[in-house]
């Protein structure tokens, strides 16, 4: 459960699918976002999250292809979960790029945007069965959705 330490091409092509999207938001950013009203230890939680989670899913060669296994479906979910965030991401830029739209849910999973790279990313640390990732996601999970969370109710009650 502590893992090995070594690169991971899987755990790379993870970041690159979260990352991608993420760009080309800051050029496509929802009309009236902010950040400025964000819990201050949310936010915490969640940089620090992010950054643990990174360097995790590229320092542990556990993530990598090990052949077919009862614990490669947790590979499979995870995938799953990653080209669902992608999905998410292609309605949100064809759609109206409204605050609603960012933090909408998709297929029935609340906050997608949050949710589902979290849930990836869980479901890679089970697979490499990697403590250490599933204690970045879950610090990560705590500031992210949580941030998600309090913007949707934010909006709600405009």
């Amino acid at each position: 459960m502590m893992g090995h330490v070594g690169f991971s091409y899987i755990g790379l092509a993870f970041l690159v699918m979260l990352f991608i999207p993420n760009l080309i938001w800051t050029k496509k950013m929802p009309q009236g976002y902010t950040a400025e009203n964000e819990n201050k230890v949310l936010a915490c939680f969640e940089r620090a999250g992010e950054a643990l989670t990174c360097c995790c899913a590229v320092a542990f060669a556990d993530f990598n292809w090990h052949g077919w296994s009862a614990w490669s479906l947790w590979l499979m979910g995870a995938v799953i979960l990653m080209v669902l965030y992608e999905l998410w991401w292609i309605r949100y830029f064809r759609g109206e790029k409204r605050m609603a739209d960012f933090y909408s849910s998709f297929l029935g999973i609340p906050v997608a945007g949050a949710s589902l790279p979290v849930l990836a990313f869980f479901c890679l640390g089970i697979y490499g069965k990697v403590i250490w990732m599933l204690i970045a996601v879950l610090i990560l999970g705590i500031g992210h959705i949580g941030i998600h969370l309090q913007h949707k109710k934010e909006i709600a009650s405009d």
